[in-house]
């Protein structure tokens, strides 16, 4: 996970003077990584206790909600927060759509996926656990975003587990097994790319299970 991306020329793929091109330029002039990940976090969680407020049982959410959403996470720190990327980017050897194909294919993961799914509502958690993937699979498949794809994917995951009364996921990111699961989930992703949703949905079973025991 710690692979830098490829992207195309422009604002987005500038990086902060004096970061030896580890900083994306940012608003604050932050030149270190540890810097800018702390500020990254803290901003995450301030703005994810706003969305425990702001968001309840009928929300629908859209395309415009999720950038709402990146914008209030990073607009004081990113120029382009809130906004769909204007770069192409590839990873490890993959290619997500082009940019150019991102308002598009927002609008089509809003008429569908998220139409159909939020207010999230689940008689069992096999059935919640395939519509998550399935959700989240095909949002970070768009790749909307520059920075944060995601986090934003896991945050809306959290918020439609809300809806549903369910707990917020462990993703056990973090201490014993966290390198194995990281691994598991981006394995799912991948998959989940192909509209196979089966172990990502797998992986919410067991996030879902580790948040209720503990």
């Amino acid at each position: 996970m710690a692979a830098k991306y490829d992207i195309s020329a422009g604002i987005e793929g500038e990086f902060e003077p004096g970061s030896k091109g580890a900083v994306l330029k940012n608003l604050k002039g932050i030149t270190t990584k540890a810097a800018v990940d702390e500020l990254e976090i803290l901003s995450l969680v301030e703005a994810q206790e706003h969305y425990l407020d702001r968001i309840d049982t009928e929300t629908e959410f859209t395309a415009g909600l999720i950038c709402q959403m990146h914008y209030d996470w990073l607009g004081e720190i990113y120029p382009w927060a809130g906004q769909y990327r204007t770069v192409d980017m590839s990873k490890d050897g993959f290619t997500w759509p082009p940019a150019h194909r991102v308002s598009e294919n927002m609008a089509q993961f809003e008429a569908t996926h998220l139409r159909a799914n939020t207010p999230f509502r689940c008689e069992n958690r096999e059935e919640a656990t395939l519509r998550l993937a399935a959700v989240h699979a095909e949002l970070l498949l768009i790749h909307p975003f520059r920075e944060g794809n995601g986090r934003i994917a896991r945050w809306l995951s959290d918020l439609m587990c809300l809806q549903a009364d369910l707990p917020q996921s462990d993703y056990g990111f973090t201490g014993k097994n966290s390198k194995q699961n990281r691994e598991s989930y981006l394995q799912a992703v991948i998959l989940g790319y192909e509209c196979d949703y089966r172990a990502l949905a797998t992986f919410f079973r067991e996030a879902l299970e580790r948040a209720t025991t503990g």
